[in-house]
């Protein structure tokens, strides 16, 4: 791919700030707002710069959530190439760095996208049915956040209050959490709705929940984390960004740390796969004869969860390839 252009852009709730790297020097550098009207208005400026042509530049943005949705959906709308990196990784590519603005940060993304152009990763927008659902399963998670920000100190308090002021209590809240349960029952519904209504889930979902230990829950964050298994094809790159994929720290004799886990991870995914190994492990089969015989050798608890996690990973991905559901008497063939 023939790049002229490098458009970087950070981006913040209120306002955008462009830098146009042409390998040289910046071209371009202003501030709009993030809406509509200010993206539009910023294209025309990049536009007029000579010889520009929308397919020999690159877009480079940081992943920032709901606040470049917007400008994901138009800048793809208008045939620009868009590339979607983690600020951690483009704030360690820079090196020491001294200052710190939405400027200067623009103008990093930009010269990031041009030393690392020969690693450039293009965004694809996943399909709007995985759009809806990304915003359905966003509203789940606030929800059981809510309500269990609620029920526990209830709960908790049980034992160390006195009967009268406990059923206060229960009562004082019983119509938030009553509310709460309606809504969570009616956004599981139209999620079940929705996955009903598109073939390519439903099978995909099927295949998932076939897996002891996995839900609709896990099911779901896998399937949008990797866009239907099509941004992350290699189940060690979702163990990867999952965080269950150990990793050595070793340097010569002086460092010789423990082999574990990142901490750069998705942390959702992260804690409904440990959640999932929780309950493979109370299922009678090969998982939770694995668990005892582990444990039983010594090895830490954490440690076999964790090898219970890749597991469970790895099965996904085996099921999904084969397009059959989990078998747990399967046999594979050697050749």
């Amino acid at each position: 791919m023939d790049i002229h252009y490098y458009i970087g852009i950070d981006v913040s709730k209120a306002t955008l700030d462009w830098a146009v790297f042409d390998g040289k020097t910046v071209v371009l550098q202003t501030q709009s707002p993030n809406s509509e009207l200010g993206i539009k208005a910023t294209l025309k400026l990049i536009k007029a710069l000579p010889d520009f042509a929308s397919q020999t530049s690159i877009t480079c943005s940081e992943h920032t959530g709901i606040y470049n949705a917007l400008i994901l959906s138009l800048l793809s709308a208008a045939g620009f190439p868009l590339w979607l990196e983690s600020s951690l990784q483009i704030k360690q590519a820079g090196g020491l760095q001294r200052g710190k603005s939405d400027q200067i940060d623009a103008v990093r993304i930009a010269e990031y996208a041009f030393r690392f152009r020969d690693r450039l990763r293009l965004w694809q927008p996943p399909r709007q049915l995985l759009q809806d659902l990304t915003s359905l399963s966003a509203l789940r998670q606030r929800l059981l956040l809510v309500r269990s920000q609620l029920q526990q100190p209830i709960d908790e308090q049980a034992g160390f209050t006195k009967s009268a002021q406990q059923k206060q209590l229960v009562k004082n809240c019983q119509a938030s959490l009553k509310a709460i349960t309606a809504d969570l029952a009616q956004v599981e519904k139209l999620i079940a709705q929705l996955i009903d209504q598109d073939d390519r889930l439903k099978e995909l979902f099927a295949l998932v929940t076939s897996i002891p230990g996995i839900g609709v829950s896990t099911a779901t964050e896998v399937i949008l984390a990797t866009d239907e298994f099509k941004a992350i094809t290699d189940p060690k790159k979702l163990a990867c960004h999952a965080g269950v994929a150990p990793f050595e720290y070793r340097s010569g004799t002086s460092v010789r740390g423990k082999t574990r886990v990142s901490q750069h991870a998705r942390k959702r995914l992260k804690s409904l796969f440990h959640m999932a190994a929780m309950s493979a492990i109370q299922v009678k089969g090969e998982l939770q004869d694995y668990y005892r015989r582990k444990v039983a050798e010594g090895k830490n608890k954490m440690l076999v969860l964790n090898a219970i996690r890749n597991k469970l990973i790895h099965r996904i991905y085996a099921v999904v390839r084969r397009g059959e559901k989990y078998d747990k008497f399967y046999t594979p063939s050697f050749v």
